[in-house]
């Protein structure tokens, strides 16, 4: 039988959820390593990674990883290793070179048609792959006071047809917040969709409450969300039955992944996520090539394992399961397809 809610606190303590497991993530390495019954010694090069790109793993998240397995895939996407502090020539603190099309705080202007906002620095899980974990948030973070600016930048520029919401992850934001920016957003005629990109429904599913599938669904600009999994195993039930609720809701639902080794680079793996996301309304869309960011340098797969891992997608899978093959280079005004 379905559980109504019938008081007010019932119907608080169920919006406040998220926001007390946003506040409740694992972010000492000890922490994580006992849970996951890991050996101890992993702990004093754990500790000097975290202190250059800090742990933040939600306990859903970690809930889903294999105890006393340090190689399981998702427990590799955020351990911090000693491998982060080696040096190498070619990973670069900032590989997009970023800091050239940021000409304001909080937006990037790197295509034509679409800008990118950094709202928030916050992020509910640190990959410890991000191309933007040495990002400058501190000068990127306008706050309430600096959306002005930004919506003016948008308003002068009649080509700028989309704006993506990025960050940090924009769905940390509350929603009240979201929907005081979007709606301010809405009345820019000449922006015509809104992107999200966000790995929170898959870390953190219980973010995605009625509120905000209610507020988005009733937004005039045509919402896209571009969520972010690397392994069939991130899509658990729950992450499942939110990303259906959101397709139900109208939203157009898109993946993109980042290919890693000794995460992702066999084509099993990238087979069933295709076949689990679409099973779960969302369409495979980018699988990215490493950024090659300092400290991320032991997920890179060379360039012939990537080429044949793409091979081996497009024979066992339909055509529109197959994500696009690509890689970000620095000034492209689009992303690189690899073939």
């Amino acid at each position: 039988m379905a559980k109504f809610i019938t008081n007010i606190q019932e119907l608080e303590r169920v919006k406040n959820h998220w926001q007390k497991a946003l506040a409740d993530l694992i972010t000492d390495p000890a922490e994580l390593l006992d849970i996951l019954e890991l050996d101890p010694d992993l702990l004093p090069e754990a500790r000097a990674a975290a202190r250059l790109f800090p742990l933040k793993v939600p306990r859903h998240f970690a809930a889903k990883m294999e105890k006393g397995n340090p190689d399981d895939p998702l427990l590799r996407q955020v351990l911090p290793l000693g491998l982060e502090l080696h040096e190498h020539p070619d990973f670069k603190a900032d590989p997009l070179q970023e800091k050239n099309a940021n000409p304001i705080p909080g937006l990037l202007h790197k295509y034509h048609g679409r800008v990118l906002l950094t709202l928030t620095s916050a992020c509910a899980v640190h990959c410890r792959y991000c191309f933007r974990r040495s990002f400058p948030y501190e000068e990127n973070n306008p706050g309430v006071s600096g959306w002005k600016l930004l919506l003016d930048y948008i308003s002068k520029d009649a080509s700028i047809h989309e704006v993506i919401l990025s960050g940090g992850d924009p769905l940390a934001m509350s929603d009240k917040l979201l929907k005081l920016f979007c709606d301010q957003l809405a009345l820019i005629p000449h922006v015509q969709r809104l992107r999200f990109h966000t790995r929170i429904p898959v870390v953190l599913p219980e973010r995605i409450t009625d509120e905000f599938i209610d507020w988005i669904s009733h937004l005039r600009l045509n919402p896209v969300m571009v969520i972010h999994a690397n392994h069939p195993r991130e899509i658990s039930e729950a992450v499942k039955s939110t990303l259906l609720k959101l397709r139900q809701s109208g939203l157009i639902l898109l993946n993109q992944s980042v290919l890693l080794k000794g995460v992702n680079d066999n084509a099993a793996t990238l087979t069933q996520l295709s076949e689990d996301l679409y099973a779960a309304g969302v369409l495979p869309y980018y699988l990215h090539v490493l950024d090659k960011v300092q400290g991320a340098a032991h997920f890179d797969t060379q360039q012939d394992i990537v080429l044949a891992l793409h091979a081996e997608l497009m024979h066992a899978l339909p055509g529109y399961l197959v994500p696009k093959l690509v890689r970000e280079e620095a000034g492209k005004q689009s992303k690189t397809l690899i073939f």
